[in-house]
């Protein structure tokens, strides 16, 4: 190795260093998932993007439901969550309305809807939300994978996100990954959950895995339930908190919620 590539690794671990040090300084929001808690270091980083990918266009409803549910863990009093979509989400995913998030344990009162009508405007309307101290959390969605969400779009939604303490959660369904500024990317699918006495419908279950970590150890899965009264992920009662790649199952279904802006 030349001088050259000797100083190139050298600022590497340098930039390294310092990102473990940013993640570990950053203040975090638990999941209520001991085993998933534990390994972020106590909860995901709040002020950061965060990428969340649908397994499959199949399990966009685990995926929006994965986003509402860490929006409801990182929601602060006072403050409202900001729900972004294209109109290409809107159509090709349906409505939202506010029961399905009431279903979940939320306050339809707490959240504000916005369309965009393309990709362009998304990016650009959620790094100015991101900028808003009165937001607790930014989710904007997107199917596909538009030119426009680049690793420069990214790095200015995560500038955005660290300089105002919002927390943006990126979801993308029917998309590839590629390179990003995201502080953790997560791919979600849906799981059989356990029925309850007299075979009624159990907690909403789902698969997730840690795809990719800016500052810290990645691929490692779990199989989550939601816990409604809480506004807490645990554990499935018959599971262990690691598990093989999801065979699939019935998708967590949520309502639509009603667009208010």
């Amino acid at each position: 190795m030349g001088e050259s590539g000797i100083k190139l690794a050298a600022l590497r671990r340098q930039v390294s260093g310092i990102e473990f040090r940013q993640a570990e300084a950053a203040a975090r929001f638990a999941t209520g998932h001991p085993a998933l808690d534990a390994a972020l270091g106590g909860g995901l980083a709040e002020g950061r993007l965060h990428e969340l990918f649908a397994a499959s266009p199949e399990d966009a409803a685990s995926a929006a439901g994965f986003a509402a549910m860490l929006a409801l863990r990182a929601l602060e009093p006072g403050k409202a969550l900001l729900w972004l979509r294209t109109d290409n989400a809107e159509r090709r995913s349906g409505g939202f309305h506010a029961p399905g998030f009431a279903e979940l344990g939320g306050n339809p009162d707490a959240i504000l809807l916005a369309l965009a009508p393309d990709e362009v405007t998304l990016l650009r309307c959620a790094a100015d939300a991101a900028r808003c101290a009165g937001l607790a959390v930014v989710v904007a969605e997107c199917w596909g994978s538009p030119p426009a969400l680049d690793l420069t779009a990214s790095r200015r939604l995560t500038l955005a996100a660290e300089k105002s303490g919002v927390t943006l959660l990126l979801l993308r369904v029917d998309a590839e990954a590629a390179p990003s500024a995201a502080e953790t990317r997560w791919q979600v699918s849906a799981a059989p959950s356990q029925a309850l006495e007299a075979n009624a419908p159990g907690p909403v279950a789902m698969d997730i895995e840690l795809l990719r970590r800016r500052a810290g150890p990645a691929g490692m899965r779990w199989r989550v339930e939601w816990d409604r009264d809480q506004c807490s992920f645990r554990e499935p009662a018959l599971s262990g908190a690691m598990v093989p790649l999801p065979l699939g199952g019935p998708a967590a279904d949520l309502p639509p919620l009603r667009r208010t802006a």
